[in-house]
């Protein structure tokens, strides 16, 4: 991003991560990148993760995701992105496939709003009459990380990937109270950065189960950041949230099934 841009650049979001095979160690893992479109101040990243192994020399894609970033202001204006030149009929591809990508994005904030706008209109509560539902209050989990400067990027700002990875670890954790085995991660959904985070902040991670689908189960993740003087105030800044999809199996390598809960 900031090769094509020319100065520094934020990850602004990630679009929908699948997860299509399970790196190990001993692997060797190969990740490209490549801007796919630039678009008036911000731009799609592709990212094509695969894994290959040492002893058979196969190759395997683990995932393949796209990242929108934003270049950092210069002054008081936003940076207007140079078009990106196109050499091959893959680039071609990926550069008509970028802007449905985004406008499949933009489109479902809004459904996303509009459902959750509706839902906190009084009196409108869901409730689960399901025989033998559980209840999801034992599945949360809060974890507090300290941003420490191996946690941060060049401009000291906390890395998006290690916000995940803590993220994942909650997110995990409250998936796995629910269904008693280690679960399995497939995807991340509606992966979105409010705001940045820096060395010196305190994040804070909830993660609940939000409702289970027969094989899968989707946990919810919220991140709040302080600094020292929000903290002492209790003024917290919501700089992530996301929806982790897992699954777990059982000691034959069949899919458990889930529980239904009650929210």
């Amino acid at each position: 991003a900031e090769k094509h841009a020319g100065v520094s650049c934020v990850t602004a979001s990630m679009d929908d991560i699948q997860f299509e095979e399970a790196a190990r160690v001993g692997q060797i893992i190969a990740i490209r990148t490549k801007v796919n479109r630039a678009f008036k101040t911000s731009m799609e990243v592709g990212i094509k993760v695969t894994v290959q192994d040492v002893l058979t020399n196969a190759e395997k894609i683990v995932s393949v995701a796209y990242a929108t970033y934003v270049a950092k202001p210069v002054g008081a204006g936003k940076v207007e992105l140079k078009p990106v030149q196109l050499l091959s009929a893959e680039d071609h591809l990926e550069h008509s496939l970028a802007i449905e990508r985004r406008r499949i994005r933009l489109g479902y904030v809004q459904v996303f709003q509009k459902l959750m706008q509706e839902s906190n209109k009084e009196g409108d509560f869901y409730t689960c009459e399901e025989k033998d539902a559980l209840s999801t209050e034992h599945t949360h989990v809060q974890s507090t990380e300290l941003v420490l400067p191996p946690h941060a990027n060049h401009h000291g700002n906390t890395f998006g990937g290690q916000i995940m990875a803590w993220m994942q670890t909650v997110a995990s954790i409250s998936a796995s109270r629910l269904c008693r085995a280690h679960p399995i991660l497939k995807s991340v959904n509606m992966f979105k950065f409010w705001g940045p985070s820096f060395v010196g902040d305190r994040l804070v991670f909830n993660a609940i189960v939000n409702n289970t689908f027969h094989n899968s189960v989707e946990v919810g993740v919220r991140v709040e950041a302080y600094n020292c003087e929000e903290w002492i105030k209790a003024q917290p800044r919501h700089i992530n949230s996301a929806f982790l999809v897992f699954g777990a199996m059982n000691d034959k390598g069949e899919l458990l099934t889930f529980p239904r809960v009650k929210p």
